[in-house]
């Protein structure tokens, strides 16, 4: 299922083998929430700008069309044109962003829904049963995500009550695979380390939860507005206690710089709403760093977002004609935006691989990490 093929101090190259195929790692998750990228992004799109991964919503999808409408549809792969691998994220972090609609008790959550306030409850086994409705090839345990900073007994209590949850999710996955109308019979579990910003109660949960055998493990509950040192420290506290032959997965994360600091602590799998979010405001990236092109400088500027970039935008368009469709309001500026930014972090990760493969990672690091931070 997942090879570790070569390191390079921390940072690891290796192949996830999962029901849809092989993916190269390390690597970025395209994000497509409700089943497509938001900017008018197909799946076919994904294909073509290099993605391996695709990612979607359980709680969204939950809502609507429904998950069983999903199923009947012959699972989220087929609903969606896609046969590469999906993993759907657990719907934990989307219910505990609803802070005032939703109450937290032993078996679940209680939450009002956030589109018509219907009453929903979802808990560990609701979870499973929504993600194998999707069939996605990865599905993440249900846990809490604690808002940053969180007193420390409270990040305790959740943390241990996440553990139990997991235990539950691992039992109720077990079974749907088992079931024979399971739309993906061979559907992987991730579980999720949590402790907010504490280095003992990460250690302590991280110990717990690999006591269940699941596919993969997350670090969840970071990028959530602590300080980006923070964040680095809190996975070089918990990268020592992962299980070395399975794939770790740093949810939420984040800008260039973070992705490849992060690989350089052992991280495989990545995903973010901001390359696209980012994108749909005028934010993209090049390997000199990233431009507003909206703004005026870009009005005459017939060159292409960046010069080094092969993507289908920067192949056939000039920065003067992305800069008139933003200003125009046509929803194409967000499209052609959306598929370069994307474009970008999947060549991003390409090239931290082939950097992995020639064991030349760390001057990649050198060279790119902070570069890639800045603001043209």
């Amino acid at each position: 299922m997942f090879e570790v093929v070569k390191t390079e101090g921390r940072a690891r190259r290796g192949v996830f083998t999962c029901a849809h195929g092989a993916v190269q790692t390390p690597v970025f998750m395209n994000v497509g929430t409700q089943g497509a990228i938001k900017g008018a992004v197909s799946a076919h799109d994904l294909k073509d700008i290099g993605c391996q991964i695709e990612l979607s919503n359980t709680y969204h999808l939950h809502l609507r069309p429904g998950d069983d409408v999903v199923k009947q549809m012959g699972g989220l792969h087929q609903f969606m044109d896609w046969d590469g691998p999906i993993l759907t994220d657990s719907g934990g972090f989307q219910v505990f962003s609803l802070a005032g609609l939703r109450k937290i008790k032993e078996e679940g959550v209680y939450f009002s829904s956030h589109i018509d306030g219907r009453k929903i409850f979802m808990g560990p086994e609701e979870s499973m049963q929504i993600q194998s409705h999707l069939g996605s090839d990865i599905a993440m345990a249900f846990d809490e995500c604690v808002e940053n900073p969180a007193a420390y007994d409270y990040a305790k209590a959740s943390c241990e009550r996440t553990a139990r949850w997991l235990a539950r999710c691992k039992a109720e996955h077990d079974r749907l695979n088992s079931l024979p109308d399971a739309v993906n019979p061979h559907q992987m579990l991730f579980g999720i380390n949590q402790g907010a910003t504490y280095a003992d109660l990460r250690v302590w949960h991280m110990e717990e939860i690999k006591k269940i055998d699941c596919e993969g493990y997350a670090i969840g509950g970071l990028a959530v507005g602590e300080p980006t040192q923070v964040m680095y420290d809190i996975i070089d506290a918990v990268e020592p206690h992962m299980p070395a032959d399975k794939p770790r997965y740093l949810m939420g994360v984040g800008t260039p710089s973070n992705i490849i600091e992060a690989v350089a602590r052992g991280v495989d799998f990545f995903d973010c709403v901001m390359p696209a979010r980012n994108a749909r405001h005028g934010r993209l990236y090049t390997w000199d760093g990233s431009i507003n092109i909206k703004n005026e400088k870009y009005k005459l500027d017939d060159s292409p977002i960046d010069p080094a970039c092969d993507c289908p935008v920067c192949r056939s368009f000039s920065r003067a004609y992305l800069r008139h469709l933003f200003v125009a309001g046509e929803m194409l500026a967000m499209r052609l935006a959306v598929l370069h930014n994307l474009h970008f972090y999947n060549t991003l990760m390409e090239r931290i691989r082939g950097a992995l493969d020639q064991g030349t990672f760390s001057e990649f690091r050198t060279e790119y990490s902070e570069k890639l931070g800045r603001r043209i």
